[in-house]
């Protein structure tokens, strides 16, 4: 007997699909199964591609590319159309594709197989088969659109493997999961599912040679589907004991493959048998694809998340030894995405004498080249501090410095200016005093021992690098006993969309939220917490509740430095000697060049006074110390030396506010006319304190008022 009846009598006919010439050879009961003539014929592939389901067609093309990348035969069930367009038959079509190269380089393919009809099942029966078209395709789109998304936004390899395990196919859902890794010539578990602990022991240190599924995928970079026990049994004896123990009944190991490397294999086990048929090979092909790519991307990211941290952590400081009388806390957090490096920084720079150094610095970006810059910036600084310059000439030759770097760069990316802004303080710890130059940055806060809080307005100079020769004055002010000096970054103040003003609120909060008891103890932990929860309430869960007017502000890097002088009440949580409340005291320079800071000696009143029980009378202290600090700069050639200081309990607290000059000339009443624009302040005085006078110095003189405090009510 003839194979060719053979072949008919079991209604299978044979096909030779030629891509590169576009033609198809059928036998005659190919073609009968086809719908047309009965009879060997050689068809343009136009007009055998016309008698199958267009949709069913579609299903060709990745069906052929699966059998190409799997080396195996391609297999697909077929619905045959008349010209009319119905359905007259179901062919299912086994192919094996042959790579043909063509006459001009172009590498194609040429499908030689059968296809066979089948009976389709009637109602009624039992029979069932998985079809093509119809709900278990739409589901299975839907779930790769799924895990494409979920793998995609995986953003570690710890969480790449926890999506993976969650994914549930359709109709074919794995229960056992590995994915494996190469190192060298060994393979090694990356991570598993549905395994208990230890059982990924014997395959994490395995040879590339030995006989094994995953080993034998990842030498060849071809899939393996073993639908079996027996098969397993088989075809891998020297490790089927290794599996034998956890009872699967089917198991699929495919290639993690990623620009035509293959960096791994996934291991998908299943309890119930699998036939692993052309479409659930499919669907294990693509998530495998997706499952590499999101490895080598969650790979790439924390390989640039380690080296830059261990950058980052390179360049900053530690905050040294303790220094007697002082407490420090700082913290840094880089900005929240892209790389994790910024050119923020903060530094303490012993000096000689016991004096000591705080700077703290922001380099304009978020990239590698602001910390390239801050690392440069903060050795420079550092220097210049060693040397024994003043705060103002650090800062003047940091300026220098950073101007001239972009000048030497070759790189014209790298030559585009950039600056930097700059606190720096200088302190001494046996007395408290600190003289401070700033440059651009955001001033210093004080919080005074009751929890009141100040910022200590200080002259400034424009952001270092802008121009390379710029002045910096200093101003100089004691850290008392029992009181704390914040200094920050932009990044503390305005993360969130705040602004300058929301976010100091914001800020103020939290530090006067800090009280403490009225034992003499502090509330809190210590200065360690204070920086913690100061961190917390801009970076934390919390602080998305909160957001600022500026919603769609870039976040910002985070640097912050608590300087603590012990004491009374204070934050690094020294033991108070008595209960008695500090008084709360602020100073403040206006000199003749910067009428500016008047406004600013109004507002450090304002601060200083913020719970006084009448606001009548803040307005009335703020009224007189502004017309005390403008005759200063009206009537002498010397600049206002501004003190204020509150004593006593809530409710019945005393204030006294001093202005003095170097002038010996004393203020006398006079009688101002309807027009006049001066000589109200004695009469203002006289009118709103409880009482004032003039007290002459050795150098000049000290115009002081005094002011109980009232209830609301004017009680």
């Amino acid at each position: 007997m003839r194979t060719e009846d053979v072949l008919a009598a079991i209604a299978t006919g044979l096909w030779r699909w030629d891509n590169a010439s576009g033609t198809v050879t059928l036998d005659g009961e190919a073609a009968r199964l086809l719908g047309l003539p009965a009879e060997p014929v050689v068809l343009p592939e136009v007009v055998v591609r016309s008698r199958f389901h267009p949709v069913d067609w579609n299903e060709i093309n990745g069906i052929v590319a699966l059998a190409v990348a799997e080396d195996t035969l391609a297999e697909a069930r077929l619905r045959i159309m008349d010209e009319d367009g119905r359905v007259l038959r179901t062919v299912r079509s086994r192919s094996k594709p042959v790579e043909n190269v063509c006459a001009d380089g172009r590498v194609d393919y040429e499908l030689i197989g059968t296809i066979q009809e089948i009976a389709e099942p009637q109602p009624g029966t039992t029979a069932v088969h998985t079809p093509i078209t119809g709900d278990w395709r739409r589901s299975r789109e839907a779930f790769l659109l799924d895990a494409g998304r979920a793998l995609a936004e995986a953003r570690s390899t710890a969480e790449v493997l926890r999506v993976a395990a969650s994914l549930s196919m359709p109709g074919f859902s794995p229960d056992g999961l590995a994915v494996f890794g190469v190192a060298g010539d060994r393979l090694s578990t990356i991570g598993h599912h549905g395994h208990g602990p230890g059982d990924e022991t014997p395959f994490s240190d395995m040879r590339l040679d030995t006989d094994y599924p995953a080993a034998e995928v990842v030498r060849t970079g071809r899939a393996i589907y073993i639908p079996s026990p027996e098969d397993y049994k088989r075809r891998f004896p020297a490790t089927w004991p290794l599996a034998q123990r956890f009872g699967r009944a089917s198991w699929a190991f495919l290639p993690l493959i990623v620009a035509g490397r293959t960096m791994g294999a996934w291991m998908a086990a299943f309890k119930h048998p699998v036939s692993f048929s052309p479409d659930e090979r499919s669907v294990l092909t693509t998530v495998a694809r997706m499952l590499a790519q999101a490895l080598q991307r969650a790979g790439v990211a924390e390989s640039e998340r380690e080296l830059t941290s261990d950058l980052q952590r390179s360049m900053m400081p530690m905050l040294g030894p303790d220094i007697p009388g002082m407490r420090l806390a700082a913290r840094y957090v880089p900005t929240g995405g892209g790389l994790e490096v910024g050119g923020d920084w903060y530094d303490m720079i012993p000096l000689p004498a016991g004096r000591f150094a705080l700077v703290i610095g922001d380099v304009q970006g978020h990239d590698v080249r602001a910390a390239g810059l801050m690392g440069q910036l903060r050795i420079a600084v550092r220097a210049y501090a060693s040397e024994g310059h003043r705060p103002d000439a650090v800062l003047s030759r940091a300026s220098r410095f950073l101007a001239g770097i972009t000048d030497s760069y070759e790189d014209d990316d790298f030559r585009s200016p950039r600056f930097a802004t700059c606190l720096y303080v200088e302190c001494d710890p046996a007395s408290g005093l600190l003289e401070v130059a700033r440059a651009g940055h955001p001033d210093p806060v004080i919080r005074m021992p009751d929890g009141t809080v100040l910022m200590r307005p200080t002259a400034g100079g424009l952001p270092l690098g802008i121009v390379a020769d710029t002045d910096y004055p200093t101003t100089r002010f004691t850290l008392e006993p029992g009181e704390t000096m914040v200094l920050c970054t932009d990044g503390l103040i305005e993360t969130g969309g705040h602004d300058l003003d929301t976010g100091w609120a914001r800020l103020r909060a939290i530090l006067e939220s800090e009280t403490h008891e009225p034992d003499g103890t502090h509330a809190s932990d210590g200065l360690e917490k204070l920086a913690d929860l100061l961190v917390q309430a801009v970076h934390g869960p919390s602080s998305h509740h909160t957001t600022g007017p500026l919603a769609d502000r870039r976040e910002d890097d985070i640097a912050v430095v608590l300087l603590c002088r012990e004491g009374a009440y204070c934050d690094c949580g020294a033991p108070a000697e008595h209960v008695v409340r500090p008084a709360r005291r602020t100073m403040l320079t206006v000199a003749q060049a910067e009428p500016e800071r008047i406004a600013g000696a109004r507002r450090q009143i304002r601060e200083l006074l913020h719970d006084w029980a009448d606001a009548d009378q803040v307005d009335s202290a703020v009224l007189m110390v502004s017309e005390m600090v403008t005759n200063v700069l009206m009537h002498t050639d010397g600049d206002a030396l501004l003190v204020a200081e509150a004593v006593g309990e809530p409710g019945t607290r005393r204030l006294r506010i001093e202005v003095a000059d170097a002038s010996d000339e004393l203020p006398h009443k006079r009688q101002p006319g309807e027009m006049a624009s001066s000589g109200r302040g004695v009469l203002l005085m006289e009118m709103l304190a409880d009482s004032w006078g003039v007290d002459p110095r050795g150098e000049g003189k000290s115009i002081w008022f005094e002011m109980d405090e009232q209830s609301g009510d004017g009680s």
